[in-house]
């Protein structure tokens, strides 16, 4: 395990992938688990556990019932924070940056790859709202399961992703004595703008610093 304080890679995603499968093969359950941090229409913080469901250079992705809380407060104010924690390799990456929904094309492929009864329970559950009891889910199942029993289940137009484009990405490194590894990326302004105008394709360029613990 390479510490961060040995190494600056150029390129954050290249780093978060190592992590990112070191984790897969630590954690007991769901190393792809991230919370997420949302802010409602009364400017105060929301914050709950989502799945992180695919990431690339454009962004960080998960789903989402699009009328939930998180789904209203991300369609209200399109920005966001995801905090990785990986207890047991004692590390953690914080993420910030603007998000954006997913296209219809991506949403349609990733519904379509979930089990049956998740895509049953997306038309069931009506996210975030009241609800009378366990009875009345449950009731809502059966329909939607009656209801779709033969032949594909459709994704819920209610129901999508959304991408947050990465603007500053910290690096955490538990250290002996709280001396902790502290590793931030910047995303640079016109880095994107400096390739279209003749530099090495699709490259992004990073502002990097340390932080003490």
């Amino acid at each position: 395990m390479v510490r961060i304080a040995e190494t600056t890679p150029e390129d954050p995603l290249g780093l978060f992938a190592a992590w990112f499968k070191e984790a897969e093969g630590a954690e007991p359950n769901d190393h792809n688990a991230v919370a997420l941090a949302t802010v409602g229409e009364d400017g105060m913080p929301s914050l709950r556990m989502v799945l992180l469901k695919g990431y690339d250079a454009e962004g960080f992705v998960f789903y989402t019932n699009l009328e939930s809380r998180k789904g209203v407060q991300l369609q209200s104010h399109p920005k966001a924070a995801l905090l990785f924690h990986w207890k047991s390799l004692r590390r953690q990456i914080r993420i910030e940056g603007p998000v954006s929904a997913v296209s219809e094309a991506e949403a349609d492929a990733y519904f379509a790859s979930r089990p049956r009864q998740s895509q049953i329970g997306a038309w069931a559950s009506d996210q975030s709202r009241l609800l009378e009891g366990r009875f009345e889910l449950e009731k809502r199942v059966a329909r939607f399961a009656a209801k779709y029993a033969i032949g594909q289940v459709p994704r819920p137009r209610h129901w999508s992703g959304f991408r947050i484009l990465a603007q500053r990405i910290e690096f955490w490194q538990d250290g002996a004595f709280r001396l902790h590894d502290r590793l931030v990326y910047h995303r640079e302004e016109g880095g994107e703008a400096e390739a279209e105008a003749g530099g090495e394709a699709g490259r992004v360029a990073w502002r990097t610093e340390r932080l003490f613990p």
